[in-house]
């Protein structure tokens, strides 16, 4: 009875423990914004920022520091940035189980983009592969910014001369998760046909297997708007999926892209070939990228969204 007794008490001070250094980190949590020198710089440079959570109109324009490249770093001046589901998830924080990582109150990080193509201003001394002037394409968070830094190892590489800066912006994430949800999770070989590589997420698993071939493979990765399953968003599909899978006569499952310099080359090598062309359905400002983020949410564009930043 005892030893019940203190598993009783154990377990409920464990609770209690666990609810409030939740409350204390959420309440303590704090990003860049809480200092009074991000917004006063010595050497400034416009930058998209937002300091909270929600929606488009959290974000503006601001004036922050420049970077300097380090030893082992480019500094781009940033032409164009590509924007993606990617951002506008972690704009809003959603869905919330995000917020574990990006900050439970507010955002850890107050900086948003991902895909750019710029030209490299400057170079660390350790630098080999580029040069200033170079015209080069990548990711690299915090890219809606007037300049970033980013590693000489790092996803970067050339910029074809074939494609404009804008073209070459918008192939980032979307190119990367094309080529190896194909590639490495279809194992897409020469004569098969391709359907259905869903990256919108917005019909049923029903609806896609009544069209598949019973040896045929469906490969989900994301989906969903603003505002559809704040709490786990596309998760809630990839666990349908999962359980699914173990039933069924085709190959069902979830895939996550990884964007790296190797793959950004074969991007590279296909659109200096002619072989893959990005199209694009709208151009923004830079003063009006959240315009571009709030067009991306409704589910319209019909292709590449992208800012453009001089």
């Amino acid at each position: 009875m005892r030893i019940k007794r203190a598993l009783k008490w154990s377990a409920g001070a464990i609770a209690l423990a666990a609810v409030s250094a939740f409350a204390i980190a959420y309440w303590r949590s704090s990003n860049a914004c809480d200092d009074p020198g991000t917004f006063a710089p010595g050497t400034p440079m416009k930058a998209i920022v937002y300091c909270d959570d929600g929606g488009p109109e959290v974000l503006t324009v601001a004036t922050i520091e420049k970077p300097a490249p380090a030893d082992n770093q480019l500094l781009i001046k940033v032409r164009a940035v590509g924007v993606n589901p990617f951002d506008w998830h972690y704009m809003r924080g959603t869905p919330y189980v995000m917020r574990l990582d990006g900050g439970l109150r507010k955002p850890s990080s107050i900086r948003l983009g991902v895909d750019y193509a710029g030209t490299v201003e400057a170079v660390g001394k350790s630098v080999t592969t580029f040069k200033p002037g170079d015209e080069v394409f990548g990711g690299r968070n915090g890219a809606l910014a007037e300049y970033l830094t980013v590693l000489e190892e790092g996803a970067v590489v050339p910029k074809p001369a074939n494609v404009t800066f804008e073209q070459a912006a918008s192939v980032g994430i979307a190119g990367i998760t094309a080529l190896q949800a194909l590639r490495d999770r279809g194992q897409l070989q020469r004569g098969q046909k391709v359907l259905i590589l869903d990256n919108v997420g917005n019909r049923s698993l029903a609806d896609f297997r009544r069209v598949l071939k019973p040896e045929g493979k469906y490969v989900l990765i994301g989906g969903g708007g603003p505002e559809d399953h704040r709490w786990i968003g596309p998760l809630g599909r990839v666990v349908q999926t999962l359980l699914l899978s173990p039933f069924v006569s085709q190959d069902v499952g979830m895939f996550l892209s990884d964007l790296n310099k190797a793959d950004l080359a074969v991007l590279c090598d296909l659109m200096e070939a002619g072989q893959v062309t990005p199209v694009i359905d709208r151009r923004y400002p830079f003063d009006k990228a959240a315009d571009a983020i709030r067009y991306l949410e409704t589910g319209r564009a019909r292709s590449k969204v992208v800012v453009t930043a001089g």
